[in-house]
């Protein structure tokens, strides 16, 4: 990935760096600029006899203090590599001025940035905003790299956030939507950004044009806003580049995989550069029936209006059109190994057709070396056309009833965001501040069908009279779920209905064997509009007291506003207002959320590779509902604490780093089941903040390129949500009839794993290409994940749990491992990959109907030419 310590991207062929330093009697001091004067930030700086590294400021600038007199060896690298070394003196306070310049293209500084799993502790990352480097950061932050993303031939996000600890995938509904949790929290739509801009998960992500995904765990709420508190997942596209090149790929692998990519870039004059990455994707599945079809193109273009602006704009379109696929579904509301890996269970015709788009226009002006503007607007929208069955539920004989489901949604937002930085002292106090507001609209259109039945499944009774009654089904079909070719159903001729005169006429039943294949009509009902509007202004101010003692301190107020939707009928050409209600029809006005977010950390850096830090911050949840009094529930504020440790070894070769955390929702709105008069209330909406949860866990982060050729990442999490106080199992006595009758409520069980959170899991990945002899150029690798116990279904209740009723689907724990191998030479390089070499079988569930089994042992391999 291309980062600021590289200076800003390049108009000329040939880069000069240029150190210059100051001895001084007590160490040694300098900034480390390119040709053209400009300040390399985050490179690192060594004392090569002392062993002492520190990493240069945005203005470039280092300082090594008390150093005894002496000669020194002064080396400068960027990720590992070395730039240029050159020797000072430093002798009875005496100046002396060291001048170092190294002539670098490019591409050769492509290559020093993506080469190997390097750290990022001391690297300035997007996602935090601030310019702050990561390892003044007092929270955990993980980075997946281009050369990951290539190595392990990503293709979904999902294939990426694999390395990321403490973030795992705990359901596919559908195949349609992948739902990721972090440290016990899901990531909703809020917490995908792309760019530093909110960006839209469905459809799956494509990873062609990734340079890297940032992983920015724990409470972001004082820099984006209205995201859960898990973490935020920003992923940074390929940018234009100012030389001619590019490359041409293909893909493909098992199960008819065909996946070509085209990216190229180069300068159109001396200050416009573009870049264009385009792919198409077409693929089976190991499962029957399933295939997909994908079009994606990025098209960008970088105007550097200055040396100290530049203008970015970004686009992207993604076509993605497949079969939606929920899976094997559950018999008896379990698991279940009597249905196939490959069993297909929806109807044969199903479709999901996705269309995004994503525009971008990002603006970075330099007021001075201390002061900084960037300016963000974006607009994104998002089309899903689906049709087909989505709720496989067996019972104990393997038949399920299949319903059909036919909707539409079309999503259109836009993103606004100012972020200031700037570097000031107050004595000796440095000050790293951050102001910043930003701004989001969003526009939902969802359709809703009326579904031709008059070929579903009727049953038929008789009156008195002898006269058939037949009632019209919404079921599609029975099934059987361990022999699709075996079911045999019934259904009745809608046109028998319109001649009933005669009882004596028998009922004419027509029987067929095997599934329905033909597809029902459907037409439009209604189509609901709604909006949400949310605004945000914030501060944070990173306080250097010392070069050990820092203080990172923020504030974020937010304010979000959901109006009344509008509801068109189609049959009547009527629109009206999807009005907030309480039970007695009263109106509750648009709901309203307001909070301040803070957050308060401390650091303390020991030595320059070493930084300890503890933090807290919050974050608020808007919730639905009303309470008792008929007012709209207030958002729930989750406090956040974490502490850990960020290391850096061998020269920042080696990062390990490792956290610590505990959330705490002390206002979680659960439903209100007894009213104060002490009758059953049996509105789901009323509630009340009497529910706590809490989450723990820890995170352990390892990378590494400890010598030239060989690259590792490592990782392990812990976490462990649950409900800590929910409502007791209380009694309640109704009068029906004129007869008490006593009825039992309570909440959910408590200290139990919530569902889809998952409890340990590790990567694991080696790859290492030989540098030197015939073999130069061949790389072998390995990957392993593991993917811990976890809870499916739904959590239960203290009755259900007092009752031996149990709700939840136990999935147990399993271990994928892929191997890799692949040789470069010159311009062309072939990489092929074995995934879940050991064929695990295992599954990804959401509740008990979207089953989806892992895909079994497959091959892929990617031939690439760069030109």
């Amino acid at each position: 990935m291309k980062k600021s310590y590289l200076g800003l991207i390049l108009s000329l062929g040939l880069v000069g760096v240029q150190l210059d330093a100051v001895a001084q009697h007590n160490g040694i001091q300098g900034k480390l600029k390119n040709k053209s004067g400009e300040p390399i930030e985050a490179a690192t700086i060594t004392v090569k006899e002392l062993g002492k590294s520190t990493s240069t400021n945005s203005d470039g600038s280092f300082t090594f203090s008390k150093l005894p007199d002496g000669v020194y060896t002064i080396i400068v690298k960027s990720l590992g590599n070395v730039i240029d070394e050159e020797t000072v003196k430093v002798v009875n306070g005496s100046s002396h001025h060291l001048s170092l310049v190294g002539d670098i293209n490019e591409s050769q500084l492509d290559q020093v940035e993506v080469h190997g799993y390097n750290s990022h502790n001391n690297k300035t990352v997007y996602i935090g905003k601030s310019g702050i480097l990561d390892k003044d950061l007092p929270q955990s932050v993980q980075i997946i790299n281009e050369q990951v993303i290539a190595d392990q031939q990503v293709n979904r996000l999902s294939d990426a956030l694999k390395n990321a600890n403490g973030v795992a995938m705990g359901a596919n509904r559908g195949g349609v939507n992948e739902t990721f949790y972090a440290r016990g929290y899901s990531l909703g739509a809020n917490n995908i950004f792309k760019n530093g801009a909110r960006t839209n998960n469905g459809g799956s992500i494509e990873a062609s044009t990734l340079e890297s995904v940032e992983i920015l765990k724990g409470s972001s709420a004082l820099l984006y806003g209205g995201v859960s508190g898990g973490a935020v997942v920003n992923l940074v596209t390929k940018k234009p580049k100012f030389e001619y090149g590019g490359e041409a790929s293909m893909r493909v692998g098992s199960y008819d995989f065909y996946k070509p990519t085209v990216d190229v870039y180069g300068p159109i004059s001396d200050k416009v550069a573009f870049r264009v990455i385009g792919t198409y994707e077409k693929a089976g599945s190991f499962r029957d029936h399933v295939n997909s079809k994908r079009l994606y193109v990025n098209p960008s273009v970088l105007y550097k209006i200055s040396d100290r602006t530049d203008l970015n704009f970004v686009f992207d379109y993604l076509k993605s059109d497949f079969t939606p696929d929920f899976g094997i579904g559950s018999v008896d509301g379990k698991l279940n190994k009597g249905v196939g890996r490959n069993t297909f269970l929806n109807t044969v015709w199903a479709y999901n057709n996705t269309n995004s788009t994503n525009g971008q226009i990002n603006l970075n002006h330099k007021f001075n070396d201390n002061w900084k503007l960037n300016a963000i607007a974006s607009s994104q929208s998002y089309d899903r056309d689906y049709y087909g069955s989505d709720r496989i539920q067996a019972n104990a004989n393997g038949i399920a009833a299949r319903n059909l489901t036919r909707s539409k949604s079309e999503e259109l937002s836009f993103n606004q965001q100012l972020n200031l930085t700037g570097e000031v002292k107050t004595g000796h106090i440095k000050h790293k501040i951050l102001i910043g507001a930003d701004a989001d609209q969003s526009n939902t259109k969802a359709y809703a069908y009326t579904i031709d039945n008059s070929l579903n499944m009727r049953t038929v009774t008789y009156d008195k009279t002898g006269a058939p009654v037949i009632t019209p089904g919404a079921v599609y079909d029975n099934i059987n779920v361990f022999d699709i070719g075996s079911t045999v159903y019934t259904y009745i001729p809608s046109h028998f209905e319109n001649n009933l005169a005669n009882p004596k006429v028998p009922v004419p039943e027509v029987t067929k064997t095997g599934a329905r294949t033909d597809m029902p009509g459907a037409d439009y009902l209604t189509r609901t509009t709604t909006n949400i509007y949310r605004y945000g202004v914030f501060v944070q101010d990173l306080v250097e007291l010392t070069e050990q003692f820092k203080v990172l301190a923020g504030l974020r107020y937010t304010y979000q506003r959901t109006p009344y939707g509008k509801k068109y009928t189609y049959a009547t050409d009527v629109t009206e207002d999807v009005k907030n209600v309480d039970i007695n029809k009263n109106e509750l006005g648009a709901k309203v959320d307001q909070a301040w977010s803070p957050k308060f950390g401390l650091i303390y850096q020991p030595i320059p590779t070493s930084s300890i830090y503890v933090t807290y911050a919050n974050n608020f949840t808007s919730n639905s509902g009303y309470d008792v009094n008929y007012q709209p529930m207030g958002p729930s504020t989750i406090d956040q604490y974490e502490a850990g440790v960020k290391n850096d070894f061998f020269n920042g070769r080696l990062t390990a780093n490792v956290a610590w955390y505990r959330i705490n929702n002390n206002k979680f709105a659960q439903q209100l089941l007894v009213k104060p008069d002490g009758t059953d209330n049996g509105d789901t909406n009323m509630k009340k903040f009497t529910g706590k949860t809490a989450s723990d866990g820890v995170e352990i982060d390892v990378t590494g390129s400890l010598f030239p050729g060989l690259d590792i990442l490592a990782g392990y999490s812990y976490n462990y949500m649950r409900y800590t106080e929910t409502s007791p199992i209380t009694k309640i006595t109704t009068v029906v009839d004129g007869t008490p009758k006593v009825t039992e409520v309570s909440g959910n069980q408590e200290d139990v794993r919530l569902v889809g959170t998952t409890a340990h899991t590790a990567n694991g990945t080696i790859f290492y290409t030989l540098q030197n002899g015939g073999a130069k150029g061949l790389k072998l690798g390995v990957s392993a994940f593991y993917t811990g116990r976890r809870n499916a279904g739904w959590n239960n209740t203290k009755i259900n749990e007092r009752d031996g009723v149990d709700r939840l689907i136990t999935v147990s724990p399993f271990t994928t491992v892929d191997l890799s191998a692949g040789y470069a030479f010159k311009n062309w390089s072939i990489l092929a990959k074995m995934s879940n070499i050991n064929n695990a079988f295992n599954y990804y569930i959401h509740e008990n109907y979207s089953v989806n089994p892992i895909p079994p042992r497959s091959f892929m391999t990617t031939l690439t030419y760069k030109f």
